[in-house]
């Protein structure tokens, strides 16, 4: 029997990889990938926190825009006194709502990468034109506000069409961050040439594990605890990244954040800090991109 696949990777099992090491030495690569989302009033789609209410749920709206009017600042505060550089997978509708996230943002030299003008649409829905206006447009909108050229992606919702990872590459980006299959980047088919796949959670990730699987903060935080340890442990053997997913809503809300906060400062504090490499997944993608051809399956 022959299943359809999508015929963007070959199936390369861990043992049969070449090792490598992360910059001077490091062998467990640690981002957090902060999710800084917009939607529309009374339209379109929306992270729910409880059962949604027939006609205007404005309980939904008003709960996803604490995320930027509270929770991405206390977020921001906890990361500086942290010391934890960060990727920020901004809506660009932010930009126009919110511009001081992105004054923040560039003040603490971190990067943004391309999610969508909003997560109240789906990407994967458009038509191929449609797709790569879109994808166009977001680079020009974070380089017109944020000065940055922007070179990773992660669809809104993760939701791609078939072509999504051409159009990327066609539109200027370097990597994506859609596909949750491995705990190190691998190359990817595209119609142009290779397309990264960088490693983004869909487990350690307050979205799915606090709204859909209903888990306390508290869980949440042994699991980034537990992720963070183990993966240390792995990468003695193999160069692994190990990424935190976040959602101002969700962990900007004070009492998780305040189980975040321990979780964090375990792994900032932890006595083998020293073969971690802080850092953001564009500086990942530029470390994998230097690597000789072929040690990167």
């Amino acid at each position: 029997m022959i299943l359809p696949h999508h015929g963007r990777y070959d199936y390369v099992p861990l043992p049969r990889r070449q090792d490598y090491s992360w910059p001077q030495g490091k062998r467990l690569a640690f981002y957090i990938g902060l999710n800084i989302e917009h939607f529309a009033f009374g339209a379109g789609l929306s992270h729910s926190l409880s059962t949604p209410l027939p006609g205007l749920d404005h309980r939904a709206y008003t709960w996803c825009d604490y995320g930027n009017r509270v929770g991405v600042w206390h977020i921001l505060d906890m990361l500086d006194k942290l010391g934890l550089p960060a990727g920020h997978l901004m809506n660009t509708a932010v930009f126009d709502y919110a511009p001081d996230i992105v004054q923040a943002i560039k003040a603490r030299g971190d990067e943004i990468i391309g999610h969508g003008r909003t997560n109240a649409e789906r990407q994967g829905l458009l038509w191929e034109e449609d797709e790569l206006r879109l994808l166009l447009q977001v680079r020009e909108q974070i380089r017109e506000h944020a000065g940055q050229d922007v070179r990773g992606w992660m669809s809104p919702w993760m939701s791609v069409s078939r072509q999504t990872p051409d159009l990327l590459r066609e539109a200027g980006y370097k990597f994506l961050m859609d596909w949750p299959g491995d705990d190190q980047p691998f190359w990817m088919k595209a119609r142009s040439g290779p397309m990264l796949s960088l490693p983004y959670p869909f487990e350690i990730n307050d979205s799915p594990q606090m709204l859909v699987r209903h888990h306390s903060a508290e869980e949440f935080e042994r699991m980034i605890v537990d992720q963070f340890d183990e993966m240390l442990e792995r990468s003695e053997k193999y160069p692994l990244v190990c990424g935190v997913a976040l959602h101002t809503m969700i962990v900007g809300q004070p009492y998780r954040q305040r189980a975040l906060r321990r979780a964090l400062q375990h792994i900032v504090d932890h006595p083998r800090r020293d073969l971690v490499w802080f850092t953001r997944p564009g500086e990942i993608y530029d470390h994998v991109a230097g690597l000789p051809e072929g040690v990167v399956p």
